[in-house]
């Protein structure tokens, strides 16, 4: 949707915020020793990192191709916090943000604090229905 919106040579700006959760993400108590632990971390992270990458990479050819600036944050912490931060420091037009996945459909279940959201947020806001 903020593709279909942008001018062409705007500027676009992808804000990608892991939720803090993931900061302590250790597995389970089979997990049972130090190494073990830290080694699931790190394959949890870079589980992570691929699946951002690749969602970061199809927006920027996406933005490239309507002739748009293409810039990208990722940033860990509370999702409504870390967007009403990025706001205020980019002062954008518009924030564009997806509805809540329908149940059973993949993908990481965060929530948005909308309530939260709405009274810190100092631009306009257009949440866009999910397409399933």
């Amino acid at each position: 949707m903020a593709l279909g919106l942008a001018a062409p040579g705007a500027r676009l700006s992808q804000l990608v915020v892991v939720p803090d959760f993931w900061k302590g993400m250790q597995g389970d108590d089979w997990l049972n020793n130090a190494a073990t632990r830290d080694v699931y971390g790190r394959h949890v992270e870079r589980q992570l990192e691929r699946e951002i990458e690749e969602e970061v990479a199809r927006v920027r050819a996406q933005a490239a191709d309507a002739g748009l600036r293409y810039e990208r944050r990722v940033v860990l912490g509370n999702p409504a916090l870390r967007l009403i931060e990025a706001a205020a420091m980019l002062g954008p037009d518009l924030v564009v943000i997806g509805s809540p996945r329908p149940a059973g459909t993949r993908g990481l279940r965060s929530r948005m604090h909308m309530e939260k959201l709405l009274r810190g947020l100092a631009v306009p806001l257009l949440v866009v229905p999910h397409p399933g």
